[in-house]
C-alpha cells in the first residue's frame, strides 16, 4: 500500500487521515465469506483532513450519498475477494470523487433566438393553422 493518496501535482491525503476498517462482506461466495472480513469500511474525515480550504468546501458542498451530516466520508468496498483489492478499490473511488468534486461546469450563456428562426416559427404557425381550418365543417 503506497503511503499517499495523490489527488493531483500539489495535493495529497497522508494515510493516517483515511481510516480503514474490516468487515464481513455481503452476498454469495461461499465458506470464504462466512470465515474472512474481506470487505472494507473507508472513513474519511474532511473536516480534520490536511486538504486545502477550496477542496474542502466544494466535498461538503457535494450532494453525494456517502458524505454523512459530520462530514465524513464512507466508502464500503466488498467488490472483490482479498482486502488488499477491496483496499485499492475503496482508495481510488475517494479519489475519483475528491476530484470529481473539484471539476468546474461551464456556466450556460443564454442566447435569444435568430430573426431567421423566429420567422420560420412563425411561418410554420400560419401555415398549419391554414391546414387546421381547412379540415373544418364545409358550408355548402
Amino acid at each position: 500500500m503506497k503511503n499517499e493518496l495523490q489527488i493531483s501535482n500539489h495535493v495529497t491525503i497522508p494515510n493516517n487521515e483515511i481510516e480503514i476498517n474490516f468487515i464481513r462482506a455481503q452476498g454469495s461466495g461461499g465458506q470464504n465469506v462466512n470465515k474472512v472480513s474481506t470487505a472494507v469500511h473507508l472513513r474519511f474525515d474532511v473536516y480534520k483532513s490536511s486538504l486545502p480550504l477550496i477542496y474542502k468546501e466544494r466535498l461538503l458542498q457535494s450532494k453525494d450519498h456517502r458524505l454523512t451530516s459530520d462530514g465524513i466520508i464512507v466508502i464500503k468496498a466488498q467488490r472483490f475477494r482479498s482486502q488488499d483489492k477491496n483496499i485499492e478499490d475503496a482508495r481510488q473511488r475517494l479519489l475519483e470523487l475528491i476530484q470529481k468534486s473539484m471539476v468546474t461546469h461551464k456556466k450556460r450563456k443564454q442566447t435569444k433566438p435568430t430573426k431567421n428562426s423566429q420567422r420560420k416559427r412563425i411561418d410554420n404557425k400560419t401555415k398549419r393553422g391554414k391546414l387546421k381550418t381547412l379540415r373544418g365543417r364545409v358550408d355548402y
